[in-house]
């Protein structure tokens, strides 16, 4: 049956996907080779632009990481059967994630601040994933899929390399883990692990709708029987970090909650005492407002009530001044 938008794979569609995917020939020295260099050079990147928080970086870091390459391959690997190849995949790609970890954790030891999500961008999105990642990481699986059978869309790869988020993750569980926060590097982890898992599954769904063990048969390519257990391991890998993600989401929602509910409350308390709200969010299970204004302190006794009233009685709270007088002093000499 022929599934609308899928052309049948010819001969060098098969060859072309083995032989991109599939680390075997003459040619596997040279690919590895050139998998390292790229690897640990977008490692680099990736860490840099986490600490520097620069969105731009980080993409470029995207652009030139090389694990969607083994992590497509062991979709392929799966679809025909060939457990050497599947084998060799995965472990390109753990090591080249331990790799890159590596990376992150030395260039996290030469930052004399830490960087963790309280004060970097880049690191808040990465250790909270949720189900929506999941989401997001499977509708690009897809596209990858469907953009390595069909050589004329092949250009869209590196607009997939960007729309999924294999190595700054990697480089944040580094920095996290050196920063001291190995909370926060679980967190990254689950986020790639969860973009590993949709990319092989739907990949493999992709692949198998594509027909593409008929086509190898066909092209004289070593085909082996799909064992039901290798779909269900596949399948079993989305359903397991579905777990924490919508964990993740239930505890994301609940912290929104809190400070819908307190932001107001904090406002009015915040304007009647003459001073200027500026920041109100959760951190680790407490209300943290951030106010500004003159040097005098603001009368705490209101706001704890307020909250209380608001619903809030179970939240810690901590206030943190900012005084908006500032003075000049020049230069002595």
């Amino acid at each position: 049956m022929r599934v609308p938008g899928i052309t049948p794979l010819t001969d060098a569609d098969v060859h072309r996907i083995t032989g991109s995917f599939f680390l075997e020939g003459p040619d596997r020295g040279r690919v590895l080779s050139a998998f390292w260099v790229l690897l640990v050079l977008s490692a680099v990147i990736a860490a840099a632009g986490v600490i520097a928080d620069s969105v731009a970086t980080v993409i470029g870091a995207m652009i030139v990481a090389p694990l969607m390459r083994p992590i497509l391959g062991t979709a392929c690997a799966v679809v025909l059967a060939r457990h050497r190849q599947i084998v060799l995949n995965v472990l390109l790609v753990v090591a080249g994630a331990a790799s890159v970890v590596l990376v992150g954790y030395l260039l996290g030891a030469l930052v004399q601040l830490p960087v963790t999500a309280d004060t970097n961008s880049q690191v808040a999105g990465r250790v909270s994933p949720r189900l929506i990642d999941l989401v997001a990481a499977l509708a690009t699986g897809v596209v990858g899929a469907y953009a390595l059978t069909r050589a004329d869309v092949a250009d869209s790869l590196p607009g997939v390399a960007i729309a999924i988020s294999l190595v700054p993750p990697l480089a944040v569980v580094g920095l996290t883990l050196e920063s001291g926060e190995p909370g926060q590097a679980a967190g990254a982890l689950l986020l790639f692990g969860t973009n590993v898992a949709a990319i092989i599954a739907t990949g493999t769904l992709v692949l198998l709708v594509a027909r593409f063990r008929h086509a190898a048969q066909e092209a004289g390519v070593p085909v082996r029987r799909l064992a039901g257990r290798s779909l269900v391991i596949v399948i079993a890998s989305v359903l397991v970090v579905s777990v924490p993600l919508a964990v993740g989401s239930r505890t994301v929602l609940r912290e929104q909650l809190v400070v819908a509910d307190a932001e107001p409350v904090a406002r009015a308390w915040a304007d009647g005492q003459g001073w200027e709200l500026t920041d109100v969010e959760l951190r680790n299970g407490t209300l943290v407002v951030v106010v500004i204004g003159p040097e005098a302190r603001p009368d705490l006794a209101g706001l704890r009530p307020l909250l209380d009233e608001a619903g809030l009685a179970d939240v810690d709270l901590d206030v943190t001044f900012l005084a908006g007088d500032s003075v000049l002093q020049p230069a002595t000499t």
